[in-house]
């Protein structure tokens, strides 16, 4: 009597079930059985086949995972969903030719912008795009732009060339003369066109005479925004009083540091290199007189790689039918100047 009050919930749920449930539950349990054959004393290993067939059945019957002894449930499930993965991938897979591919040259041109102007997003890069005549969509510019690691920034040349026009320099040098005397020659060199606005020459300078100095370099509001000068001890109270009331800001670069202030460093070698080393200075009219005819040629007639082979003073070209070429001695006859004259 016990025995069969335990099979009774068994009976009544058999009783209950349809007969295609049952049929499916034979079916998985057959399976089931048949893979067990399949393997003897190793674990069970399913083949596609047998991975296809419980997909297929927990499709049709989800409840044949209550019937499951030789995996766990969720096995099938995971089974189930890689199926359906796979399956809408191979459904949506591309069946024809389809858009034609981006040229290399335009590839690499959006790169190429994409580089030069990281503060630009794909709707500047297509709208040059579109105005140097190139039938691009945004799509493939923003699939082709080069991705930066950080926020876009500019780079310190640009930085550099957008204050470059606010800053100067200034810097002393030695120059001896005949008599083994020292002259001091100060000079404010500006950025934007390596253009020496001033040059003065003195046997004792002074922090008042320095400071005169700048006065006449910048008169009135003339003066720049920010000014790099060492840490020499000529640049004294008075100097950095009269900076501050012409509202400049006094940059000093690091102790025995010269590659910080680069630009009147280099003009000072070229000053050495190209005319003080070649000539004996007498006295102090004597160097005033040799720096004027040196500025002369610096400014006027001297080219320079950081302007393009230009002259602070922009030089023009001469037309090759303009005449003869004729050359000027400037410097005392160390360098020339050449032009073109009509005969």
């Amino acid at each position: 009597m016990r025995d069969a009050l335990r099979l009774l919930p068994v009976i009544v749920r058999n009783w209950l079930r349809t007969r295609a449930q049952l049929q499916l539950e034979i079916l998985a349990l057959r399976h089931q059985l048949t893979v067990l054959q399949r393997q003897q004393n190793r674990r069970p290993r399913l083949t596609s086949f047998d991975r296809v067939f419980w997909v297929w059945l927990y499709r049709l019957w989800p409840g044949c995972l209550d019937a499951l002894a030789i995996m766990k449930p969720e096995t099938v499930v995971r089974w189930h969903r890689e199926g359906f993965r796979k399956y809408w991938t191979w459904k949506s897979r591309v069946r024809g030719p389809g858009r034609p591919a981006v040229s290399l040259e335009i590839r690499n041109l959006v790169r190429r912008m994409s580089r030069e102007n990281p503060l630009w997003g794909a709707p500047r890069i297509h709208g040059e795009s579109l105005k140097l005549g190139i039938g691009i969509s945004q799509a493939s510019v923003s699939k082709y732009m080069v991705r930066h690691p950080r926020p876009p920034s500019q780079t310190w040349r640009t930085f550099l060339r957008n204050h470059v026009g606010c800053l100067v320099s200034v810097d002393f040098f030695t120059v001896p003369t005949a008599t083994f005397a020292i002259l001091f020659v100060f000079m404010v060199l500006r950025h934007d066109r390596r253009r020496i606005v001033h040059i003065s020459v003195t046997v004792q300078p002074t922090a008042s005479w320095v400071a005169q100095q700048i006065r006449e370099a910048f008169p009135w509001d003339t003066g720049p925004r920010h000014l790099i000068r060492d840490r020499d001890g000529i640049y004294g109270a008075t100097f950095r009083a009269t900076v501050a009331a012409m509202g400049i800001e006094d940059v000093v670069t690091a102790p025995r540091s010269p590659w910080q202030n680069p630009y009147v460093e280099r003009v000072i070698g070229s000053i050495r290199r190209e005319c003080l080393n070649h000539v004996i200075v007498l006295n102090e009219r004597h160097l005033r007189w040799i720096l004027s005819s040196y500025l002369d040629y610096y400014h006027r007639s001297r080219t320079h790689l950081s302007l393009a082979k230009d002259c602070p003073e922009p030089r023009p070209a001469c037309p090759p039918g303009a005449g003869k070429i004729v050359a000027f001695p400037q410097v005392g006859g160390l360098h020339h100047r050449y032009e073109r004259l009509a005969a």
